[in-house]
């Protein structure tokens, strides 16, 4: 059986062009956020599959749901944004919206040339330490870089930069632990 990320890919795929063909890329990301957010623990989901509700009872609870919440193209008033929860809804796939938000963002992101990476320090980072940091990713990535910071005390010093699939590991910890193995060896 595939894992939601698998099946999350094409739908992801599919929104990411229709949203990228319109110009509507920030829109489309707000609304699957909001979406996302909703369903993400799994109630929403789980009150969805009670049996007694039809396919139409799930949409207009969910576009209620997401009206509510504020986004605005699943909200029902949005032809493109009701034919994908339908489709969402007609294949049991409306448990992996947060999945199919994730590789949105990440389409979304290779358009816009930016990268999210997240620097975990010991302790936190003062705004000429991220400037830096940003500079030299910047460089070094050849695209934008939104910066966020996550401290980490485990770490003992140094810092864990994570961009996309690129993991920097210059914590204290990491050197100690490979320096742990060196001499056991």
């Amino acid at each position: 059986m595939a894992d939601n990320n698998t099946i999350a890919r094409p739908y992801a795929r599919a929104v990411f062009e229709l949203a990228n063909d319109a110009g509507d890329l920030a829109p489309w990301s707000g609304s699957l956020d909001v979406a996302s957010q909703l369903l993400v623990d799994g109630q929403v989901v789980e009150y969805l599959s009670n049996p007694a509700f039809g396919n139409d009872q799930r949409l207009q609870f969910l576009t209620g749901l997401f009206a509510k919440a504020g986004s605005s193209l699943l909200s029902g008033d949005n032809r493109e944004g009701t034919n994908f929860l339908k489709l969402l809804l007609e294949y049991d796939r409306i448990g992996v919206l947060p999945e199919i938000a994730v590789h949105f963002e990440t389409l979304k992101a290779q358009v816009e040339n930016v990268v999210d990476v997240t620097v975990t320090s010991a302790t936190p980072l003062n705004q000429e330490q991220q400037d830096k940091i940003s500079n030299s990713l910047r460089e070094r990535l050849g695209r934008d870089v939104n910066l966020e910071t996550a401290i980490d005390e485990k770490l003992i010093g140094g810092a864990v930069i994570r961009a996309g699939d690129v993991v920097i590991d210059g914590s204290l910890r990491a050197r100690l632990e490979g320096l742990a193995n060196a001499l056991i060896k």
